[in-house]
């Protein structure tokens, strides 16, 4: 694991060149067996291989619920960032960095330029392809007068005192407490680490995806293809190009459809469910009776430790973020890390997350994610 941790920034660094320099259909189709397939597979491997250290995570959280109730649990739960570094805080601390002078922008979007609000959407150009996207950040972060590094130091002072609490009601139980949240911290960082790795790693495939598309003259349509119909295509079998206008077609009608329910059971169509103006955002069942009266209480999962009162703003795109007015509460469907530079300054709040992502969330990556800002209930 800490091999693969090293080396694959620099892998990910040099095979975009690689694929460019490609200058035949069959050029490419071999760097994908020979180079990028390969590494695809070792990546999620890791990445796998680390997601299954977040069980002893769980487990410790139950625990800790029960003895000390949920709050204080979120605390000790939410420093796993301790004395290293959490790469879901990378994005956000880069930031602040660059602003005191501590980092260059190059280097910032070669170590964090992978990570963004759509990073398993290889249509969407990542930040790190997007010069003035990082200015835009730095831009609010001056605007705010951002301190990171303080909302970190009140996130210890949480810990702390939760700590201290915990030490003073079960003195017999502290030891083998400390001992296991050490380990869960260093579960998470891996955890975080190869993950991070992973994305970077499928990030490249829109280089190969790209240059595919130019070489067989269809552009960014090669989208709109499974990867076995690109690696035909590559191979001379144009057969799936036929199919690009109806998946375009069928692209756009459920582009425009409404964020799906948190929890679909039963056989579900969207569009029937659009239409309806009585629908539920949070749960489908429909063998369950449909009931206009609405509520006046919006329910979900606090993203960090914390109460707080204020007005709430739902937002369903990070795009969307300039709404985000200073002390309101962030209400969002499903974050990942391309949501992080919202979150700090004077917003008080950390989104909630209500459904599961088509791909596992970025944001927050673990429980280790820091609650700096205290979400809606």
């Amino acid at each position: 694991m800490p091999e693969h941790l090293k080396e694959t920034p620099e892998w990910c660094k040099r095979m975009p060149s690689h694929i460019q320099q490609a200058a035949t259909k069959e050029a490419l189709l071999s760097l994908w067996h020979r180079e990028l397939e390969p590494y695809n597979l070792k990546a999620l491997w890791a990445a796998l291989a680390g997601g299954r250290k977040a069980v002893v995570a769980y487990k410790l959280k139950e625990e800790l619920t029960k003895l000390i109730g949920t709050e204080d649990m979120n605390a000790l739960m939410s420093n796993f960032r301790g004395s290293s570094s959490l790469e879901s805080l990378g994005p956000i601390l880069g930031i602040s960095r660059i602003l005191k002078g501590e980092m260059r922008r190059e280097e910032y979007r070669q170590r964090y330029g992978h990570r963004g609000p759509h990073e398993f959407e290889l249509s969407v150009p990542h930040p790190g392809e997007e010069p003035a996207w990082l200015e835009t950040q730095l831009e609010e972060f001056r605007k705010n007068g951002t301190d990171v590094e303080d909302l970190l130091g009140k996130q210890r002072s949480r810990y702390e005192e939760a700590w201290n609490r915990l030490e003073k009601e079960y003195p017999g139980k502290a030891k083998g407490m400390a001992k296991k949240l050490a380990k869960v911290a260093q579960n998470a960082r891996l955890r975080e680490a190869v993950r991070s790795e992973w994305t970077r790693v499928f990030r490249v495939n829109r280089a190969f995806a790209v240059r595919a598309g130019e070489l067989t003259g269809i552009g960014d349509d090669v989208f709109f293809l499974y990867m076995d119909e690109v690696l035909r295509l590559l191979a001379g079998d144009d057969s799936a190009v036929r199919h690009i206008p109806a998946r375009q077609e069928t692209y756009r009608k459920y582009k425009a459809l409404p964020a799906f329910p948190a929890v679909i059971r039963g056989r579900f169509d969207p569009f029937r469910w659009a239409e309806d103006p009585n629908r539920r955002a949070d749960y489908y069942d429909p063998a369950l009776p449909i009931s206009a009266s609405e509520s006046e209480t919006l329910r979900g999962f606090a993203g960090a430790a914390g109460r707080i009162e204020g007005i709430v703003r739902v937002l369903a795109d990070p795009e969307d973020g300039a709404q985000l007015q200073p002390g309101e509460i962030l209400v969002a469907s499903t974050t990942n890390v391309g949501w992080t530079p919202l979150f700090p300054g004077p917003r008080p709040s950390l989104p909630t997350s209500g459904r599961r992502c088509p791909m596992p969330p970025s944001w927050p990556e673990s429980s280790a994610s820091p609650p700096l800002w205290v979400a809606a209930a």
